[in-house]
Protein backbone atom coordinates (compact mmCIF):
# COMPACT_ATOMS: atom_id res chain seq x y z
CA UNK A 1 0.00 0.00 0.00
CA UNK A 2 1.49 3.32 -1.09
CA UNK A 3 0.56 5.04 2.20
CA UNK A 4 3.16 2.91 3.94
CA UNK A 5 5.45 1.75 1.14
CA UNK A 6 6.42 5.14 -0.26
CA UNK A 7 7.97 8.24 1.29
CA UNK A 8 5.18 10.42 -0.11
CA UNK A 9 2.53 8.10 1.30
CA UNK A 10 4.08 8.17 4.75
CA UNK A 11 4.19 11.97 4.63
CA UNK A 12 0.50 12.02 3.70
CA UNK A 13 -0.32 9.84 6.73
CA UNK A 14 1.74 12.17 8.93
CA UNK A 15 -0.10 15.18 7.51
CA UNK A 16 -3.61 13.75 7.88
CA UNK A 17 -3.07 12.54 11.43
CA UNK A 18 -1.39 15.83 12.34
CA UNK A 19 -4.29 17.91 11.01
CA UNK A 20 -6.77 15.68 12.85
CA UNK A 21 -4.83 16.21 16.09
CA UNK A 22 -4.88 19.97 15.53
CA UNK A 23 -8.67 19.83 15.28
CA UNK A 24 -8.78 17.92 18.56
CA UNK A 25 -6.49 20.48 20.22
CA UNK A 26 -8.85 23.23 19.04
CA UNK A 27 -11.81 21.52 20.67
CA UNK A 28 -9.82 20.77 23.82
CA UNK A 29 -8.62 24.37 24.14
CA UNK A 30 -12.14 25.75 23.70
CA UNK A 31 -13.42 23.27 26.28
CA UNK A 32 -10.72 24.22 28.79
CA UNK A 33 -11.53 27.93 28.48
CA UNK A 34 -15.00 27.11 29.82
CA UNK A 35 -13.37 26.23 33.15
CA UNK A 36 -12.32 29.87 33.53
CA UNK A 37 -15.85 31.12 32.93
CA UNK A 38 -17.87 28.54 34.86
CA UNK A 39 -16.70 25.59 36.97
CA UNK A 40 -20.18 24.09 36.85
CA UNK A 41 -20.40 24.25 33.05
CA UNK A 42 -16.95 22.70 32.65
CA UNK A 43 -17.81 19.88 35.03
CA UNK A 44 -21.01 19.24 33.06
CA UNK A 45 -18.87 18.81 29.94
CA UNK A 46 -16.53 16.47 31.84
CA UNK A 47 -19.47 14.40 33.01
CA UNK A 48 -20.83 14.27 29.44
CA UNK A 49 -17.40 13.16 28.18
CA UNK A 50 -16.79 10.67 30.99
CA UNK A 51 -16.80 6.91 30.63
CA UNK A 52 -19.64 6.93 28.09
CA UNK A 53 -19.43 4.73 25.02
CA UNK A 54 -19.05 7.65 22.59
CA UNK A 55 -16.29 9.21 24.72
CA UNK A 56 -14.47 5.87 24.92
CA UNK A 57 -14.63 5.47 21.14
CA UNK A 58 -13.30 9.02 20.70
CA UNK A 59 -10.52 8.36 23.22
CA UNK A 60 -9.51 5.17 21.40
CA UNK A 61 -9.53 7.01 18.07
CA UNK A 62 -7.43 9.82 19.52
CA UNK A 63 -4.93 7.34 20.97
CA UNK A 64 -4.68 5.68 17.54
CA UNK A 65 -4.02 9.03 15.86
CA UNK A 66 -1.25 9.88 18.31
CA UNK A 67 0.33 6.43 17.95
CA UNK A 68 0.22 6.49 14.13
CA UNK A 69 1.56 10.05 13.99
CA UNK A 70 4.47 9.23 16.32
CA UNK A 71 5.30 5.88 14.68
CA UNK A 72 5.35 7.46 11.22
CA UNK A 73 7.50 10.31 12.55
CA UNK A 74 10.08 7.79 13.76
CA UNK A 75 9.81 5.88 10.49
CA UNK A 76 10.40 8.99 8.36
CA UNK A 77 13.24 10.18 10.59
CA UNK A 78 15.07 6.85 10.30
CA UNK A 79 14.43 6.79 6.56
CA UNK A 80 15.85 10.30 6.12
CA UNK A 81 18.94 9.48 8.20
CA UNK A 82 19.53 6.32 6.19
CA UNK A 83 19.16 8.26 2.94
CA UNK A 84 21.70 10.89 4.05
CA UNK A 85 24.20 8.28 5.22
CA UNK A 86 27.52 9.76 6.30
CA UNK A 87 26.48 13.21 5.03
CA UNK A 88 24.68 13.90 8.31
CA UNK A 89 28.02 13.92 10.10
CA UNK A 90 29.48 16.55 7.81
CA UNK A 91 29.85 20.08 9.17
CA UNK A 92 27.65 22.37 7.10
CA UNK A 93 26.09 25.78 7.50
CA UNK A 94 22.37 25.70 8.21
CA UNK A 95 20.35 27.39 5.48
CA UNK A 96 18.87 30.66 6.67
CA UNK A 97 15.56 29.81 5.03
CA UNK A 98 15.14 26.62 7.07
CA UNK A 99 13.20 27.10 10.30
CA UNK A 100 14.63 25.95 13.62
CA UNK A 101 11.44 23.97 14.26
CA UNK A 102 11.82 22.20 10.92
CA UNK A 103 15.30 21.01 11.90
CA UNK A 104 14.16 19.83 15.34
CA UNK A 105 10.70 18.40 14.70
CA UNK A 106 11.54 14.96 16.07
CA UNK A 107 13.02 16.32 19.31
CA UNK A 108 10.03 18.62 19.71
CA UNK A 109 7.76 15.66 19.06
CA UNK A 110 9.44 13.65 21.82
CA UNK A 111 8.94 16.54 24.27
CA UNK A 112 5.29 16.79 23.21
CA UNK A 113 4.75 13.05 23.77
CA UNK A 114 6.42 13.18 27.21
CA UNK A 115 4.21 16.14 28.12
CA UNK A 116 1.20 14.20 26.89
CA UNK A 117 2.13 11.35 29.22
CA UNK A 118 2.23 13.76 32.17
CA UNK A 119 -1.09 15.26 31.09
CA UNK A 120 -2.72 11.83 30.95
CA UNK A 121 -1.35 11.06 34.41
CA UNK A 122 -2.74 14.28 35.90
CA UNK A 123 -6.15 14.19 34.24
CA UNK A 124 -7.23 11.13 32.20
CA UNK A 125 -5.84 8.69 34.77
CA UNK A 126 -7.86 10.35 37.55
CA UNK A 127 -10.99 11.01 35.50
CA UNK A 128 -12.09 8.68 32.70
CA UNK A 129 -9.91 5.77 33.83
CA UNK A 130 -11.20 6.11 37.40
CA UNK A 131 -14.77 5.90 36.12
CA UNK A 132 -13.90 2.83 34.10
CA UNK A 133 -12.62 1.26 37.32
CA UNK A 134 -15.96 1.96 38.99
CA UNK A 135 -14.78 4.95 41.04
CA UNK A 136 -17.37 7.73 41.08
CA UNK A 137 -16.90 9.61 44.35
CA UNK A 138 -14.26 12.00 45.65
CA UNK A 139 -13.36 9.94 48.72
CA UNK A 140 -12.32 6.94 46.60
CA UNK A 141 -10.49 9.11 44.08
CA UNK A 142 -7.96 10.98 46.17
CA UNK A 143 -10.32 13.73 47.28
CA UNK A 144 -11.62 14.87 43.87
CA UNK A 145 -14.52 13.24 42.04
CA UNK A 146 -13.72 11.87 38.55
CA UNK A 147 -16.15 14.33 36.94
CA UNK A 148 -14.77 17.36 38.81
CA UNK A 149 -12.51 18.54 35.99
CA UNK A 150 -12.25 22.03 37.46
CA UNK A 151 -11.02 20.52 40.72
CA UNK A 152 -8.23 18.67 38.93
CA UNK A 153 -7.22 21.78 36.98
CA UNK A 154 -7.12 23.83 40.17
CA UNK A 155 -5.14 21.17 42.05
CA UNK A 156 -2.63 20.66 39.23
CA UNK A 157 -1.93 24.31 38.52
CA UNK A 158 -1.67 25.33 42.14
CA UNK A 159 1.69 23.53 41.98
CA UNK A 160 4.44 25.83 40.54
CA UNK A 161 6.35 22.78 39.27
CA UNK A 162 3.47 21.70 37.05
CA UNK A 163 2.91 25.28 35.90
CA UNK A 164 6.51 25.54 34.64
CA UNK A 165 6.46 22.07 33.07
CA UNK A 166 3.18 22.74 31.26
CA UNK A 167 4.39 26.10 29.94
CA UNK A 168 7.54 24.44 28.58
CA UNK A 169 5.36 21.73 27.04
CA UNK A 170 3.11 24.32 25.39
CA UNK A 171 6.12 26.20 23.98
CA UNK A 172 7.46 22.96 22.47
CA UNK A 173 4.01 22.20 21.08
CA UNK A 174 3.83 25.72 19.61
CA UNK A 175 7.10 25.20 17.73
CA UNK A 176 5.93 21.77 16.59
CA UNK A 177 2.61 23.14 15.33
CA UNK A 178 3.94 26.25 13.60
CA UNK A 179 5.96 24.08 11.27
CA UNK A 180 3.75 20.99 11.21
CA UNK A 181 0.56 22.86 10.30
CA UNK A 182 1.75 24.52 7.09
CA UNK A 183 4.01 21.59 6.22
CA UNK A 184 1.02 19.23 6.34
CA UNK A 185 -1.02 21.48 4.06
CA UNK A 186 1.92 21.74 1.69
CA UNK A 187 2.15 17.94 1.57
CA UNK A 188 -1.56 17.76 0.79
CA UNK A 189 -1.08 19.92 -2.32
CA UNK A 190 -1.38 23.56 -1.23
CA UNK A 191 2.21 24.25 -2.16
CA UNK A 192 2.07 27.12 -4.62
CA UNK A 193 4.28 30.09 -3.76
CA UNK A 194 1.34 32.32 -2.83
CA UNK A 195 -0.42 29.73 -0.65
CA UNK A 196 2.87 28.59 0.88
CA UNK A 197 3.39 32.03 2.42
CA UNK A 198 -0.28 32.35 3.38
CA UNK A 199 -0.36 29.00 5.18
CA UNK A 200 2.85 29.85 7.02
CA UNK A 201 1.30 33.04 8.37
CA UNK A 202 -1.96 31.27 9.21
CA UNK A 203 -0.10 28.46 10.99
CA UNK A 204 1.76 30.94 13.18
CA UNK A 205 -1.40 32.86 14.06
CA UNK A 206 -3.51 29.76 14.66
CA UNK A 207 -0.84 27.98 16.71
CA UNK A 208 -0.29 31.10 18.82
CA UNK A 209 -4.01 31.47 19.57
CA UNK A 210 -4.26 27.76 20.35
CA UNK A 211 -1.33 27.64 22.77
CA UNK A 212 -2.25 31.00 24.30
CA UNK A 213 -5.67 29.57 25.16
CA UNK A 214 -4.13 26.59 26.95
CA UNK A 215 -1.56 28.80 28.70
CA UNK A 216 -4.29 31.17 29.85
CA UNK A 217 -5.99 28.36 31.77
CA UNK A 218 -2.69 27.42 33.43
CA UNK A 219 -1.91 31.02 34.44
CA UNK A 220 -5.44 31.89 35.60
CA UNK A 221 -5.71 28.88 37.90
CA UNK A 222 -2.19 29.44 39.23
CA UNK A 223 -3.04 33.06 40.07
CA UNK A 224 -6.28 31.91 41.69
CA UNK A 225 -4.31 29.54 43.89
CA UNK A 226 -2.05 32.40 44.98
CA UNK A 227 -4.89 34.74 45.92
CA UNK A 228 -7.04 31.97 47.36
CA UNK A 229 -9.89 32.47 44.91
Amino acid sequence: MWLSNSSVGRKVVMSLTGLALILFLTFHMAMNLVAIISAEAYNMICEFLGANWYALIASAGLAALVAIHFIYAIWLTLQNRKARGNERYAVTDKPKTVEWASQNMFVLGVIVVLGLGLHLYNFWFNMQLSELQGIHDAASNGGIAPTDGTGFIAATFSNPFYVVIYIIWLIALWFHLTHGFWSSLQTMGWNSKIWFERWRVISYIYSTILMAGFALVVVVFFVKSLIGA
